[in-house]
């Protein structure tokens, strides 16, 4: 078996030049995220075999990966071009530098769109527990934001130590919350009833936020029927195997066009699950505050420190269940730091693997939709049959590691809400507002 060489990351700005690419022997190959200034608009994996390449040639790989996302955009926010007969045109596809400078008028107009002023205050709420060293650097890449929130808080939720009240202590503009009952449901909600922003925005501790993070995120909000809007999580680093396995397999990155999740998707979804799991990550998103009070605030069942994931995605499924529409931002972008060994990767699935079954569970028993069930009960299983013959007869490649333990979670996650069905909080927002029955 050949040894896991890391896979280098590169952001290239299209608006100002491209260079050649060479051949490194430490890597794997080169993971490029293609910008236009401040937006992204698609990434491309180069093995290393396919190098070098000149500036000519990555100019077409750009053309190529960034056409159907400008094209989108034009289309959705009403802004004209010419990108989509770029899109079906090959020989301008590759047309090299020459056919990316005809994108920039268009890319302009996407920038002036997205850079609008949304007179929306927002809070900031970082939930964590004693990782200190994370923390400080995703506080420092909040306070660098180009446009300030109304308020950053961090939750510190069950610590075993004083090191992230010392830290934000030192750092200002940062309100410091304790909160002793432990559960990321628990400590985000605490957040809510803390924060006084129109918008709610949550990020985790092992983040770093791209400087025009707020601005792009409050663009979802242009309708007033959204009521939650997540954005791009993209990797800070892919130096082991076990980070570019999640990355791969479990990424939270859902793409680089805008998406809406109204009605209409529940719908052609309900019959065998709606998958709101597309709909982005709790590294990333924000609510309108008064969503809290329409459809309640985050199942505190779920979540890191109970079942183990999903209580992003519970309150996602109650707002479009309830008529509601979430919004995947792509321009709101963050950089999440993986898990770096295999031990920790194994122990991540486990858990996202146990909170999906939960939360599905939990679906059920708020909606009675059966979806949620034959997801659970058919859907699931079949898939994993089917990958394990698949990797008996083909070999189970990356995957080797993470299919028991993802099986061990789906067992773990029918258990645990088993033994946690009377949970009867989190139904309505006056529960965590501190607002009487």
């Amino acid at each position: 078996m050949n040894a896991f060489k890391p896979w280098k990351i590169l952001n290239i700005d299209l608006g100002k030049g491209l260079p050649s690419l060479q051949i490194d022997e430490g890597y794997q190959g080169l993971y490029i995220v293609f910008w236009w200034y401040s937006i992204p608009l698609g990434h491309r994996e180069i093995p290393s075999a396919q190098l070098p390449i000149t500036s000519e040639q990555l100019a077409n790989l750009a053309l190529q990966t960034i056409t159907p996302v400008v094209s989108d955009r034009l289309l959705k926010q009403g802004l004209g071009g010419h990108s989509a007969e770029l899109y079906q045109n090959s020989r301008i596809i590759n047309s090299g530098q020459r056919g990316l400078m005809m994108f920039d008028q268009s890319l302009s107009k996407v920038h002036e769109y997205l850079s609008r002023p949304v007179d929306e205050s927002v809070s900031v709420i970082i939930c964590t527990r004693d990782r200190s060293e994370q923390l400080a650097k995703c506080l420092r890449s909040v306070q660098d934001l180009s446009q300030h929130p109304e308020e950053i808080l961090v939750v510190d939720n069950a610590p075993r130590s004083d090191s992230t009240r010392q830290l934000v202590a030192k750092m200002p503009r940062i309100r410091y919350i304790l909160e002793p009952r432990p559960g990321l449901g628990v400590a985000r909600n605490t957040g809510i009833r803390k924060s006084t922003g129109d918008i709610v925005a949550f990020i985790d501790d092992d983040v770093m936020v791209h400087p025009d993070w707020i601005t792009r995120l409050l663009q979802g909000f242009n309708d007033p029927k959204v009521m939650a809007v997540t954005g791009l999580v993209l990797p800070m680093e892919l130096e082991t195997e076990a980070q570019f396995i999640f990355e791969k397999y479990w990424g939270f990155n859902r793409g680089y066009i805008a998406l809406t999740f109204d009605s209409r998707f529940f719908e052609d979804h309900k019959t065998w699950g709606v998958p709101v799991w597309r709909i982005g990550a709790g590294a990333n998103m924000a609510f309108r505050r008064k969503v809290f009070e329409l459809v309640g605030s985050f199942d505190e069942r779920l979540g890191v420190g109970a079942a183990g994931c999903s209580e992003d995605s519970e309150l996602w499924y109650r707002m479009i269940a309830e008529g509601w529409t979430c919004v995947y931002e792509p321009a709101a972008v963050v950089y999440h730091n993986h898990r770096r060994d295999t031990d920790s990767l194994e122990q991540q699935v486990y858990y996202y693997m146990r909170g999906h079954v939960a939360a599905l569970l939990i679906q059920f028993e708020k909606y009675r939709h059966l979806g949620n069930l034959l997801r659970l009960f058919i859907v699931l299983p079949a898939f994993y049959v089917k990958s394990f013959l698949t990797g008996t007869l083909k070999g189970f490649g990356q995957r080797r590691g993470t299919l028991p333990v993802e099986i061990s979670g789906y067992l773990s996650g029918i258990k645990f809400y088993l033994n946690n069905r009377s949970y009867t909080g989190g139904s309505k927002v006056r529960d965590i507002m501190g607002i009487g029955s």
